[in-house]
């Protein structure tokens, strides 16, 4: 019995495979222009699913940075919150 062709990885699009970018602007700029997208329903189905798993792994991605510069702010504040001024 021969066996059933096995799909090239090359031609596979998937989420995971695709790395995140450097910074978190690129990473907001690419989740703005994907939620578009998204929204716009003129996406073909077999991508919606890749294209929400990438806006997943992008927003932990801005998530983790902004959390990380939260962080640091609150040790450079000698650990007390402080209530954002705007300037």
């Amino acid at each position: 019995m021969p066996k059933a062709a096995q799909p090239d990885p090359a031609d596979l699009t998937h989420a995971a495979a695709v790395p995140l970018p450097a910074t978190y602007e690129l990473a907001l700029a690419e989740l703005e222009s994907l939620v578009g997208q998204l929204e716009s329903g003129q996406m073909p189905l077999d991508q919606l699913l890749t294209g929400y798993q990438r806006g997943a792994a992008l927003l932990a991605f801005c998530r983790d940075k902004l959390k990380a510069v939260e962080d640091q702010i609150q040790v450079l504040d000698g650990g007390q919150v402080k209530p954002w001024s705007g300037a």
